[in-house]
């Protein structure tokens, strides 16, 4: 091994250490937990050496962010292979009872990425999950009869710069599509599906539910319900009956 191989295994280790210190810090004590100092303390380093490998605290929280997409990303695509229905409305169903799960297992990460002021355009490796799913739906078709819904004037500038971003990722996961097919009608339909499945899921791991709930799976099930028929799904096709 030569030395600069080894400076670079060495390196490498560091930071690992390094995110995992910082990842356990927001685990048991939440984001404001999460410091240079602290950090290095769990470390034993001073907290000057921590600028070696992140320029400043927010890097090291984007690469946070990162880390823990990838790992909910990992459960998430696990949870969709597992649905061998075939059907695009039962992985729909697995993949927002997976994203459900995960976040109440995980309030901590997901207050960090979800409720962290952050690029919303962004693909990272959660989104990817969703716009496969996407791509599936437009493929196939299903998402047509919103192709006229009407789209609030004031929202049109914000929808089209969303439009390409989201035929790039679709075309990533091997769907093709153009303008016509994927227009501003159906792009703010998908982005209010997510407006539902984000809030329910919020409101539930911060427990700002407007009255007691003692089990919101129900209320959940209704939501999903709800969405997969108003995408186009009829009951029996998006239960897997």
């Amino acid at each position: 091994m030569t030395e600069a191989t080894r400076r670079e295994r060495l390196r490498a280790e560091t930071e690992r250490e390094i995110r995992q210190a910082a990842r356990a810090l927001l685990v048991e004590r939440g984001r404001d937990a999460v410091t240079l100092r602290a950090i290095a303390r769990e470390l034993g380093i001073t907290a000057p050496a921590l600028y070696r490998y992140y320029d400043s605290h927010d890097a090291l929280l984007r690469q946070l962010c990162d880390d823990i997409c990838a790992d909910m990303a990992t459960v998430l695509q696990a949870d969709l292979a597992a649905d061998t229905s075939g059907q695009v409305g039962c992985q729909v169903r697995a993949v927002c009872h997976s994203f459900r799960r995960w976040a109440v297992a995980h309030p901590q990460e997901f207050a960090l990425v979800f409720a962290s002021p952050r690029d919303p355009l962004g693909a990272d490796q959660f989104g990817s999950v969703f716009l496969q799913l996407a791509g599936g739906l437009i493929a196939s078709n299903l998402t047509a009869t919103h192709a006229d819904d009407p789209v609030p004037a004031a929202l049109h500038e914000d929808l089209v710069g969303f439009q390409q971003v989201l035929i790039d990722a679709v075309g990533a996961h091997g769907v093709t599509i153009g303008d016509d097919e994927l227009n501003l009608g159906k792009i703010y339909h998908v982005v209010q599906s997510w407006v539902r499945l984000y809030g329910h899921v919020a409101l539930e791991v911060f427990g700002r539910f407007p009255f007691a709930v003692t089990n919101p799976e129900p209320m959940f099930d209704s939501m999903i319900d709800q969405l997969l028929t108003d995408i186009g799904f009829d009951e029996d096709e998006h239960q897997g009956r």
